[in-house]
């Protein structure tokens, strides 16, 4: 498997698992043809020609090197930024192969444009009932908002880093949170868990989640309790970041009891409890990790075993 195999079949499993559906995610990326067809020759120079055949801004190869030999052993972590390439480099030097460090969080161009992705939300709230109109406006307010607070970043310092160390660098972010929120959705319409509590005891068979229940960070309730009824379930775990603090009550409407979600700010918290809408926090980290085992597992069924280096707070499971 070439480093480049291994990123097409990555954003492909995101596109299969995309909770839009295949169908609209194709009918995205031709919408981006037509577009780029439209520009003129200096515009294409600055077009992310990579928007033609991978829907996720999220998602890069951040740095190539040479990219041709086979990626065997691969340094994975959640956050993977110059200290953990420093770590990688370290390793090399002791006798470690590594042929590939991968990290899920966005890092360089796939942060510069990442909020990008958070249009996808629109969708997935209005397959939940929300109006498709009401679903855009709010989110486009929202995707304005995380724009505006990453354009300061130094996007690019960890890419520079693996430049000048060599070492192949690379991100999967919304492909495998795709699979978390196809995996999990999947899950409670199958299991039909009556009350809250029977979410947690669902989510704690999981390895990820029961690894961070040892380590003291498991799924907890953080808006309702146990003993109330779940209703129908939204699992929100993909497009980006956090959406709209003012989605609940059109969620409440549309008939969504609870929430299961890898995070919620403060401001998101008070006005789910507003709309009496039950909140489980799965966990971040432990839903990142399910997310990049649900999709390493595939890989590995196509291509074979790989050697992994769990870091930065990954640990790899089979599925």
């Amino acid at each position: 498997m070439t480093l480049k195999q291994f990123y097409r079949f990555a954003i492909e499993c995101g596109i299969t698992n995309d909770p839009r559906g295949k169908k609209h995610v194709i009918a995205e990326l031709k919408q981006n043809k037509k577009e780029y067809d439209k520009l003129s020759l200096e515009e294409k120079k600055e077009y992310d020609s990579e928007k033609l055949v991978n829907p996720y801004n999220d998602s890069r190869i951040l740095y190539e090197g040479c990219g041709t030999g086979a990626i065997k052993s691969i340094m994975i972590g959640i956050d993977m930024e110059t200290p953990e390439l420093l770590l990688a480099d370290r390793l090399k030097q002791r006798g470690t192969k590594v042929d590939l460090v991968l990290a899920h969080h966005p890092e360089g161009q796939s942060y510069v444009n990442f909020y990008e992705v958070m249009g996808m939300q629109a969708d997935i709230l209005n397959r939940c009932g929300v109006p498709i109109n009401v679903a855009e406006g709010l989110m486009e307010k929202r995707m304005g908002v995380v724009g505006r607070k990453v354009m300061s970043s130094n996007h690019f310092r960890p890419v520079d880093a693996a430049g000048l160390l060599d070492i192949p660098y690379m991100n999967i972010h919304t492909p495998a949170d795709n699979c978390v929120a196809v995996y999990l959705s999947k899950l409670m319409d199958s299991d039909k868990p009556r009350l809250v509590g029977d979410v947690i005891r669902i989510l704690k068979k999981i390895p990820e989640y029961h690894r961070a229940s040892l380590q003291f960070n498991g799924p907890r309730v953080i808006a309702g309790n146990e003993k109330k009824r779940a209703g129908k379930i939204f699992v929100d775990m993909t497009g980006g970041t956090e959406g709209s603090e003012e989605i609940f009550e059109k969620l409440s409407v549309s008939g969504v009891g609870t929430i299961v979600g890898m995070h919620m700010s403060e401001k998101h918290l008070e006005n789910a409890k507003k709309s009496h809408i039950n909140v489980v926090i799965a966990g971040h980290i432990s839903s990142d990790n399910l997310g990049l085992n649900l999709l390493l597992s595939r890989v590995m069924k196509k291509y074979g075993l790989l050697n992994i280096i769990p870091c930065s707070g990954y640990y790899f499971f089979k599925h």
